[in-house]
Parts: structure tokens; C-alpha cells; sequence
């Protein structure tokens, strides 16, 4: 009989325990047993998964792949399983979500406590980041994300379009002064990010033409939320996009600036998750629940009020 599942559960149980005997002991197994299930599982594959010592085990580039689809497909499984046992009425697990600081904070946080009274046995794992992750690495389900898409086996659902805008504190231009064309910049304190795709220039409309200005200023920030409030601290001018700034701009605490010299310079917003023909339920659910409403946040504006301007209004 086809046994492949058990086969992957016993793998993935000894790359986590870290040894055929620990791994044993948690499958109440004999240490022998689990070696020729690896064994007959490296022959059937024709690789060499894991590297054997006298005191360590180490898994080799074919061996970290079969580790990752395997988890993946355990977890989905589970996820079988626990939805049929439940009539599917009862969806559990976790879902492991990545987004940016900004759009994780201010548009996708505040549609999980409605996501919860749907689905109240479902854990989402969120972590807020501004670098790009890989999402078998980092066994991350659905990563959000502005810019473009490099990886071709991911599959996107876009959400909107972010828009970029120079804004500051009406404390801070009071106190430096307004900048009116572009060369007024070099006086100014310009924040700024460290993160590793970021570079110190802020594309501007000179003669007709599109520049890279260099800026510079006392901040660097890995993430645009600090960027935020810096500047509604009257720190500076910040380059961030609208619907980080909407909030604030609604409320006077930011103003655009430099609004005819500016680029509103646009980037997709996307939902990124693997491709799968069998995409776990609680998943498709998540993405089901919270992709509308974040297509609406994205498709407002501060002053086109169909909905409220924070995404608390959803």
C-alpha cells in the first residue's frame, strides 16, 4: 500500500527533532524503523535527502526541498481533515500572513477582529516587514505587497494602486519654510529609508523632464509607519504613499507639498501566495474576506468620501 504521507511525517519529524532516536521516541517508533523508512524513502526518490554523522544531521538542497513541500502538504491534510470533521462550518489553523509595516497597520489590522467572528478558529500569524521575503523559507501563506512581482510561480491578486506624495507637518514648513520648487529641497531635512531596495532620491519634474534628486536628512527608517510619524512630529518632509498619509493629511496634521514639482509615481499593491490547485480552505477564506474591502481603502481618497478615510470604516 502507498504510504507516501506517512513516509513525509516521519521525515519532516526527524529534521525537527534533529535525530532518528529523538524523532523515534515522539512517534513511538524504534530508531531502526524510522531509519529504513528514510532509507527506502531515498531510494524510492533516487536522492540523498539527509547527510548522516556520528553526531549531526544534515539535510542536503534536495533534502531542504522535499522538508518544505512536505510541511506544506501535512498542513493541508490537517486542514482536509479538520474541515470535513467540522461539517465544514468549523475552519481552523493558521494562516501565516506578511505584509509591510504601513499596509499591514493601517489597512489589513483593522479588518481582522470582523475576520474572526466569521472565523473564530483560525489563527492568522502575522508579521509586519518592509523587506521581501520568500515565502518557502519563511513558510509564509500570503505575503501583501507594493512594488512589482519577480518571482513568476507566485500567484497575485491586486489590490489597488499606491500613490506617492511629499507631505510634512504644518508645525515643521512654519518653522523651515515651504519648499516651492525643487532646488528648495537641499535646505530641507528629507526622511528617508535604510532597507535594502531603498535609494536616497526622490524622482521630481524638472523642464519637462523626470530626475532622481538626491535627498538628505536625519532619519533612515526600515519602515515607512516611523517614517510617518516623524514627520507628523515635524521632523521633516516624507516621501510615503497616500493611503499611508491619508489619515493625517484629512486631518491637517500633514500637508502636501511640492505638489506640481512631486511624481505621483504608482505601484501595484498585491496579494502574493503560492500556486496551488488545492489551496487550503482557510486560505482561500482569508483572501475571500479581505481582499473587497482592501480594494475599496485602496480605491478612496481623503476627499472622495464613499468611505470613511481610515480603513476602520470598511
Amino acid at each position: 500500500m502507498d504510504n507516501r504521507a506517512g513516509e513525509m511525517q516521519v521525515f519532516v519529524a526527524v529534521v525537527e527533532a534533529g535525530s532518528f532516536s529523538a524523532a523515534a521516541r515522539g512517534m513511538l517508533m524504534t530508531p531502526s524503523t524510522v531509519s529504513k523508512l528514510i532509507a527506502r524513502l531515498e531510494q524510492r526518490l533516487g536522492v540523498q535527502l539527509i547527510e548522516r554523522s556520528t553526531r549531526s544531521l544534515s539535510l542536503t538542497d534536495e533534502g531542504q526541498t522535499y522538508y518544505e513541500r512536505a510541511q506544506s502538504l501535512i498542513a493541508e491534510l490537517d486542514d482536509v481533515e479538520r474541515t470535513l470533521a467540522a461539517g465544514g462550518a468549523g475552519m481552523s489553523g493558521n494562516i501565516r500572513v506578511n505584509a509591510s509595516v504601513a499596509f499591514g497597520t493601517i489597512a489589513l489590522e483593522p479588518l481582522l477582529p470582523a475576520f474572526w467572528n466569521a472565523y473564530p478558529n483560525i489563527v492568522v500569524d502575522l508579521s509586519l516587514a518592509e523587506e521581501k521575503i520568500d515565502l518557502y523559507r519563511e513558510r509564509t501563506d500570503i505575503v501583501f505587497r507594493v512594488g512589482g512581482i519577480a518571482d513568476s510561480s507566485l500567484i497575485s491578486r491586486r489590490i489597488g494602486t499606491a500613490r506617492r506624495k511629499i507631505v510634512a507637518a504644518p508645525s515643521y514648513l512654519s518653522r523651515v519654510g515651504t519648499p516651492l520648487v525643487v532646488d528648495d529641497l537641499d535646505r530641507h531635512n528629507c526622511l528617508g529609508f535604510n532597507f535594502q531596495r531603498a535609494k536616497p532620491v526622490w524622482p521630481m519634474k524638472r523642464g519637462g523632464r523626470i530626475v532622481d534628486r538626491m535627498v538628505t536628512g536625519t532619519l533612515l527608517a526600515n519602515n515607512g509607519e516611523t517614517v510617518r510619524r516623524m514627520a507628523v512630529a515635524g521632523v521633516g518632509l516624507a516621501r510615503i504613499a497616500e493611503f499611508h498619509a491619508r489619515a493625517d493629511l484629512a486631518a491637517g496634521r500633514l500637508v502636501e507639498v511640492l505638489a506640481d514639482a512631486g511624481v505621483d509615481d504608482e505601484e501595484d499593491v498585491c496579494a502574493l501566495y503560492l500556486g496551488s490547485r488545492r489551496m487550503p480552505a482557510r486560505i482561500r477564506a482569508f483572501l475571500d474576506f479581505v481582499v473587497p474591502p482592501l480594494r475599496a481603502f485602496m480605491a478612496s481618497s481623503a476627499t472622495n468620501s464613499g468611505l470613511d478615510s481610515s480603513p476602520h470604516g470598511l
